[in-house]
């Protein structure tokens, strides 16, 4: 995978993958994976607002972004966008906002290509935290709970 910068964040190693002026990607990297510094001015924005979020979760990211995906995952994602920091959403009520199934919404919080800028860490299940990136265990999951736990008034 070819990316624009490797950034350490208090998560781990992320992959950031850009087009010409927008965010297409974040992957998160192997723990031995180097950092890299930014290959692009874009790249140099999303690594220093991904900063700014560890730093405060409640930033706002303002970040020109173009994630692949069908036109049903991107409505999914334009409905996460929607749920502010500290908050969460379960995948059956955004099911119910945008007319589909829980199952399809936790489908395309998977398949999300922008993790924590699209915030699908956001999403738990009406019995407990759900799954991540497809996973419901492991280090995945961990990664979610890190994030949620960030952004959680409650615990700074």
């Amino acid at each position: 995978m070819n990316y624009q910068a490797k950034l350490l964040l208090p998560i781990g190693i992320i992959g950031i993958r850009c087009g010409l002026d927008a965010l297409v990607g974040i992957d998160f990297l192997n723990s031995d994976t180097l950092p890299q510094k930014p290959q692009q001015g874009i790249a140099q924005d999303v690594c220093e607002q991904l900063i700014a979020y560890f730093i405060d979760p409640d930033f706002s990211f303002n970040l020109k972004l173009e994630p692949e995906g069908t036109v049903f995952q991107k409505g999914v994602w334009h409905a996460l966008s929607g749920i502010l920091s500290g908050q969460t959403s379960s995948y059956g009520s955004i099911a119910a906002e945008i007319g589909s199934s829980a199952r399809a919404v936790g489908q395309a919080c998977g398949a999300n290509p922008i993790p924590i800028v699209i915030p699908c860490h956001r999403v738990v299940s009406k019995v407990g935290i759900g799954g991540f990136m497809h996973q419901k265990a492991g280090h995945a999951l961990d990664i979610k709970r890190r994030l949620l736990m960030h952004e959680t008034k409650l615990l700074r």
